[in-house]
């Protein structure tokens, strides 16, 4: 079967979206799958993350978007998945994009290679609703949505959502909405067990799995350039990503990893 391909978008920034890209990248990996993340962010969080030096690679996404490289001549092999890596001259891509015409196909054309060659590919999206979003939203299949539970979040995922529904109308008419990932979550917390509860009723959106609970594990990874399951593969949060990941996948989750996740009391008034 041709590749799914996953946009991870979120325009409010501090989230965990690199983390989710990252993150359900290697839990769909360690499923059996093909994968390959694509970090479309000029900043290239991803790209560092896994342990990476932006400045030291050549060709990146940036060569991809300006027309000089396919996807294929970027990919570099990471334990954990294949990487097509950023840099900060992306940035001047996306400027030059902005004048080009069938600005927002670029990197479905590209993507659309590489389906037959891959299982799953995660783009993980910049900050922004700008054009390199926009094209990671008409090359996707599905998108997910990571929401770190907190008041601000509601103005997020409804710009978010308009911005979906603009590309569904007129570049991505099969795009469909997967579901948010809560992420750095507190249970403990009435704030964030309301937020989540109000921001899914109010949108009608799926929660994915259940809430990935915060752990310092995850902050130390990148330092490592490595996941949190070759880093802290015990925590909760880890778990919580395996269920995500089988969900998507299409599988029943393992009970095991429902129940390491930890349970998240309920909300109430």
């Amino acid at each position: 079967m041709p590749a799914t391909i996953y946009a991870i978008a979120n325009q409010k920034g501090g989230v965990g979206k690199t983390t989710t890209a990252a993150t359900i990248s290697a839990a769909l990996a360690e499923r059996g799958q093909a994968v390959l993340a694509v970090d479309l962010d000029p900043q290239a969080c991803l790209t560092f993350s896994l342990g990476y030096d932006s400045d030291a690679l050549e060709p990146t996404m940036h060569e991809v978007i300006a027309g000089r490289a396919g996807v294929a001549k970027t990919v570099l092999t990471h334990p954990e998945m294949d990487l097509a890596p950023s840099s900060i001259d992306l940035a001047g891509a996306e400027v030059a994009l902005l004048a080009r015409t069938g600005r927002e196909y670029v990197l479905r054309g590209e993507l659309d290679e590489l389906r037959d060659t891959y299982d799953a590919v995660v783009v993980d999206c910049p900050p922004s609703l700008g054009v390199l979003t926009l094209n990671g939203l008409t090359a996707a299949d599905r998108v997910v949505i990571p929401l770190q539970c907190e008041t601000l979040s509601h103005r997020g995922v409804s710009q978010l959502l308009e911005t979906i529904a603009d590309v569904q109308r007129l570049t991505n008419r099969g795009l469909e909405v997967s579901g948010l990932v809560a992420t750095m979550f507190d249970g403990r917390t009435r704030h964030a067990r309301a937020v989540l509860h109000d921001v899914t009723e109010r949108y009608g959106l799926p929660v994915l799995g259940v809430p990935v609970r915060k752990s310092i594990r995850f902050a130390e990874a990148p330092n490592l350039g490595r996941t949190i399951f070759a880093h802290a593969p015990t925590v909760p949060g880890a778990a919580a990503y395996r269920v995500i990941a089988a969900e998507l996948a299409g599988a029943e989750p393992d009970p095991a990893d429902r129940d390491a996740a930890g349970a998240v009391p309920a909300w109430s008034e």
